[in-house]
């Protein structure tokens, strides 16, 4: 039996460029795993099989459609073998929540099959099969903080000092992550200055950002967020408004919605901070749930102990 911890992750910065010709938009994606993360644990089995416990139990596909199971027949395929194997997912990170939680099982899968089937599989060639797998899976490998570029999947790691402590708040339902880019598409036309690569620029990394990763500073870094979907997520689910504005007002350093949404993520200055906010999340109805937690921790790893 091999268990493997896997990260939720919060975007920083999320700039997204124009529609390209493929559908998909090139990304200046700042990623950040944070503490509140998915285990995956991997038995010797018959086929692929998959169950799952947790808040959002219910909502987790057990089919091929799920990326866990994906992972195990695509690193199968690789090696030349069966895929056998028994998957148990223990979900903390919300489903469709903008935190990349189908995209981090589908990274824990691949480590926990790895380990169990004995494969020792080079990094580069498990980055590689994370890419195939989906944009935000070869970060979730990854962890600590990354650029990444493309559609995200190209990464480049980013030096970052101390401990930044986060809490996320997690709305009713999900929000698809194609019909958030696709109403972003919406809102840029609207706004007349069109939305495909040739009307809007390739974006890149905020400096003050990095630098304030770099230097452990919350308050720069809280100065710096930006995420070029939250109109849209904010657009597709008005309350997340309410949400954003409570954790404000409660004391955060800053505001977003994570990702896609509708999960949203405030940045505060310590952990004290992190648990008034969360109450003050939990107090006002705004949402399903509040987690304080803390990052950034490492990618997809095997649990030991």
């Amino acid at each position: 039996m091999i268990t493997v911890r896997v990260p939720a992750k919060v975007n920083v910065q999320l700039g997204v460029g124009g529609l390209r010709a493929d559908g998909f938009h090139d990304l200046a994606n700042v990623f950040f795993a944070v503490a509140l993360g998915d285990e995956v644990t991997a038995r010797h089995g018959e086929g692929v099989t998959l169950t799952c416990t947790g808040p959002d139990a219910a909502s987790v596909p057990l089919d091929d459609s799920n990326l866990a199971a994906r992972a195990a027949r695509l690193l199968a395929a690789h090696h030349g073998i069966e895929a056998n194997v028994a998957l148990h997912i223990a979900k903390a990170i919300p489903v469709a929540g903008g935190m990349a939680g189908g995209s981090a099982d589908g990274a824990a899968a691949l480590v926990a099959c790895d380990a169990l089937w004995g494969l020792d599989t080079p990094a580069e060639v498990l980055h590689a099969l994370a890419a195939e797998l989906g944009s935000d899976v070869p970060f979730a490998l990854l962890g600590g903080v990354a650029l990444g570029r493309g559609r995200g999947e190209i990464l480049s790691p980013l030096p970052v000092a101390g401990t930044f402590h986060w809490v996320f708040a997690v709305a009713d339902g999900g929000l698809s992550t194609p019909a958030v880019f696709r109403e972003c598409d919406r809102l840029r036309v609207e706004a007349g200055t069109g939305c495909t690569e040739a009307e809007v620029a390739t974006p890149d990394a905020d400096p003050a950002l990095l630098a304030g990763l770099a230097a452990g500073d919350p308050v720069a870094v809280a100065g710096a967020l930006s995420n070029d979907l939250q109109s849209a997520a904010v657009s597709l689910r008005p309350a997340l408004a309410d949400t954003l504005a409570v954790g404000t007002e409660a004391g955060a350093l800053a505001a977003l919605v994570s990702g896609s949404g509708p999960t949203t993520a405030f940045l505060v200055k310590d952990a004290e901070s992190a648990e008034a906010v969360a109450r003050a999340l939990r107090e006002s109805g705004t949402c399903r749930a509040a987690h304080a937690t803390y990052g950034p921790v490492p990618g997809a790893a095997v649990r030991t102990g």
